[in-house]
Parts: structure tokens; sequence; C-alpha cells
């Protein structure tokens, strides 16, 4: 794999500084069923990272000191650390709002059929990955059979009473452009989203969240071997909205990787750019993010593209 970081320096991108931090996103290791093509996160059957019960502890003593009122977990697949239901629970029992960004094959397999459940039973958002709603083009981009075992899962999971009204469950859908380019308008799309899949499939869903591809990692390095890369950045440059600046998530989320150590994004987690001096979680101070700057190169501008993009989708 290529790695596109060396292509990503000597950015213009505007400095930017954090607001009061009030999300934790926690990579729980780069284990996946799944070897997605537009993957940022590198992650797969054959990645072994995964974060111990130890970090996870230490993750909760931090929010146990601040304001943090939500925690979102990814991966990988998140449900496949062992210790998964541990730190959902540990955070139910806080009263937390918890995410689980879900690819929603995962709960068809071996072992994890009852994930769909605990996740139920514990008020678990999830933000699932359903890049296309035509088979083929999610075949494509996630491999064969994974249009079907989606499917088969989202179903399973509106039987739990996910994505109905009233029931508190909150099911949220992930659109990733095929390739690239920019995601279309996030409203047009979600409503062609609800329409086919409840008319095809009877599936319903709260919202669709579309993403922008950025140029990190697995697909980073597509662009790179296949020569798109410099004009792929060029897109996302020629497309920049300064009023997304104030809403980009880095502004009040703090990322987390799979050992503990801490980063301004998950982008800048799979490039290796630290916040400030390398340091884990249990020593981060609070008290000293707020105003600081936030590490930032070119792929940041996939993040301010047109309607903007973050962990929960358009943000203009």
């Amino acid at each position: 794999m290529i790695d596109s970081l060396p292509y990503l320096k000597g950015s213009d991108f505007p400095s930017i500084t954090r607001n009061k931090l009030e999300i934790l996103q926690v990579n729980l290791g780069y284990v996946c069923n799944l070897s997605c093509t537009h993957c940022h996160v590198n992650a797969g059957p054959k990645r072994t990272e995964s974060m111990t019960k130890a970090t996870m502890d230490a993750v909760l003593a931090f929010i146990d000191k601040h304001d943090i009122h939500t925690l979102d977990l990814t991966g990988g697949a998140p449900e496949m650390n062992p210790h998964f239901r541990y730190l959902v629970t540990q955070a139910a029992e806080r009263g937390l709002k918890i995410i689980d960004r879900c690819n929603l094959v995962v709960l068809l397999e071996k072992g994890f059929q009852d994930i769909a459940g605990f996740l139920a039973d514990n008020q678990v958002e999830i933000v699932a990955s359903l890049p296309c709603y035509v088979q083929e083009n999610v075949d494509k981009q996630r491999g064969k059979g994974t249009f079907d075992a989606s499917i088969k899962a989202l179903q399973r999971l509106n039987k739990l009473g996910y994505g109905l009204a009233d029931t508190g469950l909150h099911l949220n859908l992930v659109f990733n452009p095929q390739g690239a380019v920019l995601p279309p308008e996030q409203q047009g799309l979600e409503y062609s989203y609800k329409q086919h899949l409840q008319a095809r499939y009877g599936i319903v869903f709260n919202h669709l969240f579309a993403m922008v591809n950025l140029p990190v990692q697995r697909f980073g390095s597509v662009l790179l071997s296949t020569g798109r890369f410099d004009d792929y950045l060029q897109l996302l440059k020629d497309n920049f909205h300064a009023p997304n600046l104030d809403k980009v998530m880095c502004k009040n989320t703090l990322s987390v990787d799979w050992q503990g150590f801490v980063y301004d994004c998950d982008f800048n987690q799979m490039l290796n750019i630290p916040l400030g001096c390398r340091q884990k979680i249990q020593l981060a101070q609070v008290s000293e993010l707020t105003g600081n700057p936030i590490a930032t190169l070119q792929h940041c501008y996939g993040c301010t593209a047109g309607q903007g993009s973050s962990c929960g989708g358009a943000i203009s």
C-alpha cells in the first residue's frame, strides 16, 4: 500500500482551533470482517490490532473526569473487539449517548448474531455503512454478497425497532461515493434511499449521512496507484466552502486509537499525526485543548468541500 502522507504535506489549509470537548470517538481496533475499497482505516480480516480492557478503563476514567456526552465507537468492526460489550455496558450505565459504527454484515457473522439485540437493549445508536442501494455497486465496493447480507441485517434491526418512530432506537445509514467524486446533495439522496429501500425491501431508517472519501490509507493508495490522487485533491480544494470550517467534527471531538493515543480526528489518527506531543488518553488535559490549534494537512479539504463532511454526514 502506498502511503499518502508525503503527498498531503505543504498544506495551505486554513488554521482552525478547538472548541469545548464533547465527544470521544474511540477506535476499538482494525479487525474487520470486510475489506472495503473506500476504507480509510485499511481494516480487514487479517488485522490484529485491538483495544485492551485496560485501555477501555482509561477511556472510561477520562469520561468520568470530564463533560463528555457522546461515545462514538468505530473500527474496523468495533463489535469484533472482545471487550466491546463491556465498554458499551459501562457507557450505558453512565448515561452516555453511544454510537456504534457498524458495517451491518458483522451482525450476521457466527458469534455475533445476538449483537443487534444487545445494541437495542442498551439504546445504542447505529450508524451503518450502506454505500449504495444498488446491489452491484455495494458488492463492487465491499465484496460479493455484502449487499444481501446488509439488507438482512437492516431487516433484523427494523424488527427490533431500529429506525421506527417513537422507539428511541436510531438507525442512520452512511453513503460513500464509488470513486474520486464528491457525494451528491444529502437530502435528495436520503429521499432516494428511503423510497427504494422501503418499496423494495420494507426497510426504514432515520437519516442518511453522505460522506466524502478522504485520500488517506486504502483509498489514498488506490488514488495514487491509478494516477488520480492530484486530480482528486484539486477537486476537494476547488470545492472548498469556508463556512464549513466552523462545523467540522474536530472542533468538539477527540479521537482515540486502539492503543489509547489521542488525535484531533480519525483521519489524523490514520496518518499518525498526533494531537500535540504524542500522549495517551489518561494524560490528555481538557483544559489545554480549548482554543488550541488543530493539526491540518491537505486531506482536511475533504471535510470542507461542497456540503462538507463529518461523522454525521453533510454539515451545510
